[in-house]
């Protein structure tokens, strides 16, 4: 487990992690969330293809987890007019101000 495959996943994951710390913003850390998708499934095969099932699976569980994230944080319909009306709050007040 020292290929080029685990370099990339391994690099992806911390980008994730970062995007998803740095918190830039809903969009930024949805698309954090994509990434760690993305990642998971490169661990799931190198787990896969080296015997290393332990990395697999609990890859397999963590794409599940990150997908929700996905759908929390670009996908709902509710959490996104949630944002709109948010967004529309702080534009009145920064008027008004």
């Amino acid at each position: 487990m020292d290929g080029t495959l685990e370099w990339i996943a391994a690099v992806g994951t911390m980008l994730a992690a970062g995007l998803v710390a740095a918190d830039f913003g809903r969009k930024a850390t949805g698309w954090g969330f994509v990434l760690f998708c993305l990642v998971a499934v490169a661990w799931i095969v190198s787990g896969l293809t080296s015997d290393a099932l332990p990395i697999a699976a609990m890859n397999a569980i963590l794409l599940v987890i990150n997908a929700w994230g996905v759908w929390q944080y670009l996908l709902n319909p509710k959490k996104k007019r949630e944002i709109e009306l948010t967004q529309q709050c702080v534009a009145e007040a920064q008027r008004r101000t």
